[in-house]
């Protein structure tokens, strides 16, 4: 059982990123997974990994008429050789310097998440938003900007779905790649289970007060926290 400070930190930041990510559709591993980094980096990526799966998949359950199963079948390829990327990453990083990849990982996704660039949706860009994702998210646990970027100017409802759909599938194949290539231990397993039920408390929080919060204040709001946090990571494995 992982200590009991770290399961009550890292479980607050999981019901905020969760309260978040059901109400626009992102953001779960953006605030967790730097407070999990600040913790405990030996866990990353594979207990935010773990963490984060059961959260789209309970997204895709309800609304899964809205997904844009064109756009999976052309992101989801892309997370293949992004995933292998990501994998080589973690095996060559040390914890300390894998942290401060998920500080600069969480500042890109904070810039994107900004970024108000309108960009096509196409089998290419798709395929390659799959890649980065891939790469992004394997190795840091924090891929869903670049996928989010491309959908930021959809219906809401497709937005949240179909990126449930992306994240479901690409944390298996990120999970995968990272269980092969050695990079998946007991430990992280046994870490990404324990924060589950952060992740559900968080989803039905969410699903309970997505009517009452301004979904825009608190977005600014988080993104504002988890940008110092992203600093604060790089400047730890710096100093």
């Amino acid at each position: 059982m992982p200590d009991t400070t770290f399961l009550l930190v890292a479980g607050v930041a999981l019901v905020l990123g969760a309260i978040l990510q059901t109400g626009v559709g992102l953001g779960l591993g953006l605030v967790a997974s730097p407070v999990v980094a600040f913790l405990d980096p030996s866990l990353m990526p594979g207990a935010m990994l773990i963490a984060t799966t059961v959260l789209p998949a309970f997204t895709l359950a309800a609304e899964w008429r809205h997904v844009d199963w064109r756009g999976l079948a052309w992101g989801l390829p892309g997370r293949v050789p992004g995933s292998a990327i990501g994998a080589w990453v973690v095996a060559t990083l040390d914890p300390a310097m894998l942290g401060a990849a998920v500080g600069a990982m969480v500042l890109v996704a904070v810039g994107l998440s900004l970024w108000r660039l309108r960009v096509r949706i196409t089998p290419a860009t798709l395929f390659t938003a799959g890649v980065v994702s891939g790469a992004m998210g394997t190795a840091t646990s924090i891929g869903g900007p670049p996928m989010a970027l491309l959908y930021q100017n959809e219906q809401a409802g497709r937005v949240r779905a179909t990126l449930a759909g992306y994240f479901l599938f690409g944390a298996a194949i990120s999970l995968g790649a990272l269980a092969v290539g050695g990079q998946l231990d007991a430990r992280q397993v046994e870490a990404g289970l324990w924060l589950l039920p952060f992740v559900v408390a968080g989803f039905a929080a969410g699903r309970r007060v997505a009517g009452f919060v301004d979904a825009g204040r608190m977005r600014a709001a988080l993104l504002a926290v988890v940008g110092v946090s992203g600093a604060a990571l790089i400047a730890q494995a710096v100093l």
